[in-house]
Formats: C-alpha cells, sequence, structure tokens
C-alpha cells in the first residue's frame, strides 16, 4: 500500500444543549417554582496515536469528524445527557497543526497518546438558576455554546532510529535489504522507491534499532523536485542519517554526477528544508565497490574524503554482495546506546 503521509480534514465538536425554562406544577405544592435544567455538555473530538496503524491513507476519503450535540436541559431539574465525544486513530508519529494559525496543536509520539483537538461546547444554563427574590417566575435560560470547529492537517513522521539518504540509485533499498529484513523493491532505474520502508536491525538478542530508506533526493527537492520533498520530513525524528554515495557514477544523467558532488547537491537541499538536518550526526557510506577493480577501491574512496574534506565516519561497502555493510551496524548500535545512556542520565539529573 502506498504510504500517505499528510492529510486535511475538518472536526467539528458538538454544541452545547439548551438550557429548559420550566416550573414545577405539582398538586398540593403552590407557587412551586422554577425547575429548569442545564443542557447537557456538547462532546469534544480527539485525536489518539495507535502503533498498529502505519498510514494517513483513511483519511483521503473521510474529512469530516463531527461529535455529537449535547441534549436539551427539561423540566424537574433534569439535566440534558451529554454528547459523546468523537476519536480520531491515527499512526504514532502524527503531527495536528491548526490550518487557519499553523500553530502545531500535538505531535502523537508514543501508542495511546491523546490530543483534544475540539471542544465541546458547554450546556445553557436552566431557569432555576435565575430565580431570586425580585424574579421568583424567571422567564430565561441560556442556549448551549456552540463547539469549536477547525480545520486540521495531520502529517505523519516516521518513529526510525536512523535514515538513509543519498541519491536516487545510490544503493539504499539494496542496503537495507542488506542489514534487516525488510524487502523493498529494488530495480536498476531511478525512483524504484516510492516511499519510505522501514527495516528493523537487530544486532544481538534485546538490542536493535529501526532504520528507513528514504525515496531518493534529486536537486531541488526542497522545491518539489522529484519524489523525495514529501518525505524529507521522515529524516527530521532520526538520530543518526547514513548518507549512501555512489562511488562509481555512471556517464551521463543523474548518475554521472561524481561522488563528491553528490553529497554536496544532497547537503544543499537537507540546508534548504531544515538547516537542522545538517547538525545531524551523519556518516558517509561509499557504495558499490564491487565495480571498481579491488586494487582501485580504496584509494577511489579516499579522493573522495578528501575532496570532501569529510572528518566523521565513512565506510566503502557493497550493498549488492552484503560486503562491509554488516559491519556499520555495530557501531551504529554503539551510537544510539550511547545517546539513550544520556538521555536517561539527563532525565535523572533533572529536578
Amino acid at each position: 500500500m502506498k504510504l500517505v503521509d499528510e492529510a486535511e480534514i475538518q472536526v467539528i465538536a458538538g454544541n452545547g444543549g439548551n438550557g429548559c425554562v420550566g416550573f414545577r406544577r405539582e398538586k398540593y405544592i403552590p407557587l412551586g417554582g422554577p425547575d429548569g435544567g442545564d443542557g447537557g455538555n456538547g462532546g469534544s473530538v480527539w485525536v489518539v496515536a495507535d502503533e498498529n496503524l502505519s498510514t494517513l491513507v483513511d483519511f483521503r476519503h473521510q474529512k469530516l469528524f463531527r461529535a455529537q450535540r449535547g441534549e436539551n436541559g427539561m423540566g424537574r431539574q433534569a439535566y440534558g445527557k451529554g454528547g459523546e465525544d468523537r476519536v480520531i486513530i491515527v499512526p504514532v508519529g502524527t503531527v495536528i497543526t491548526n490550518v487557519e494559525t499553523d500553530e502545531v496543536i500535538g505531535d502523537l509520539t508514543r501508542h495511546g497518546d491523546r490530543l483534544l483537538v475540539a471542544k465541546g461546547g458547554k450546556g445553557g444554563l436552566g431557569n432555576m438558576h435565575f430565580k431570586s427574590s425580585v424574579n421568583r417566575s424567571p422567564q430565561k435560560a441560556l442556549p448551549g455554546l456552540p463547539g469549536e470547529e477547525r480545520t486540521l492537517k495531520m502529517e505523519l513522521k516516521l518513529l526510525a532510529d536512523v535514515g538513509l539518504l543519498g541519491f536516487p540509485n545510490a544503493g539504499k533499498s539494496t542496503f537495507i535489504r542488506a542489514v534487516s529484513a525488510a524487502t523493498p523493491k529494488v530495480a536498476d532505474y531511478p525512483f524504484t522507491t516510492l516511499y519510505p520502508n522501514l527495516g528493523v536491525v537487530s544486532v544481538e538478542q534485546y538490542r536493535s534499532f529501526v532504520i528507513a530508506d528514504i525515496p531518493g533526493l534529486i536537486e531541488g527537492a526542497a522545491d518539489g523536485a522529484g519524489l523525495g520533498a514529501q518525505f524529507l520530513r521522515h529524516l527530521q525524528r532520526t538520530h543518526l542519517l547514513l548518507h549512501l554515495v555512489d562511488i562509481a557514477p555512471m556517464e551521463g544523467g543523474v548518475e554521472g554526477v561524481s561522488p563528491a558532488e553528490q553529497v554536496r547537491a544532497i547537503e544543499r537541499e537537507l540546508r534548504k528544508h531544515d538547516p537542522e538536518l545538517l547538525n545531524k550526526p551523519r556518516w558517509l557510506v561509499l557504495n558499490k565497490a564491487d565495480l571498481l577493480l579491488e586494487e582501485e577501491q580504496q584509494a577511489a574512496a579516499q579522493a573522495v574524503i578528501d575532496e570532501l574534506g569529510w572528518k566523521d565516519r565513512w565506510y566503502l561497502v557493497s550493498a549488492i554482495g552484503r560486503e562491509g555493510t554488516w559491519a556499520i551496524m555495530p557501531d551504529v548500535m554503539a551510537f544510539l546506546d550511547r545517546l539513550r545512556a544520556d538521555a536517561a542520565e539527563a532525565e535523572a539529573d533533572a529536578p
């Protein structure tokens, strides 16, 4: 199924019920007085995260979500029944934004997270509240208040520890196949990957992490070109980026771009989309070493590193032959373990 990771919906909370104008009329009880009850509160609209969902595809067709109205108040001081809430189920990792104000209402990052997106209207007061020494028979009751109404944008951001990025045909899908049980489509033409694929890398028992294969980027992706633009957001949640580069590009077309220029082009797109992405830890993975003679591989890799002035970690691999790919995984696991330990230590030290 194609990943649908953006949707726009309208939510309408229920109106409050109206208050009642009523008077007590019973035999042997003269001048019973006002006894009109209050209206019930309108139902609210909630968004709840569920780890069993993976797309926003259901919202392509259903766009309107309305909660129930509160019942009107009744005589004998009977309150109206409150309207039922409306619950909208979304995948974990969904960000909810108010379209009109562009304000982020909430970010649902854990299973069971609940977010109030439209509050129901309060029920109106019945006339029993307006009795006084100078007004023993009030004819006044208040109408229920309207429920909130909003247009919401829902945006799904994958929750992966590690993100793969690079040009089309850099070998990302082949790489994720080599290190995890994920089976994305692999072919010898650009844009094979049309939507993100997640794979779980199990380094050893009880030690694993999630890796995401993001559709390939091209120059202008941050401005809407190619398929990668709409998926750049998925990289924002990752802790580490593995930047795959074709070390032996063919002449002509996108594949004819030199390895160093491939890296610089992707960096420009990251900077345009979100400069913070460039501050994330990013390791270079020089792929397709099998296309070079064995005695040329290390020299070619070192030439790319020198041209870039690369200071962080880098690896030379052949994803299709699964050569050198697994050696990266323990390093990634150790890096993530350190991050988790630092986060736990910071949480323990917090007041």
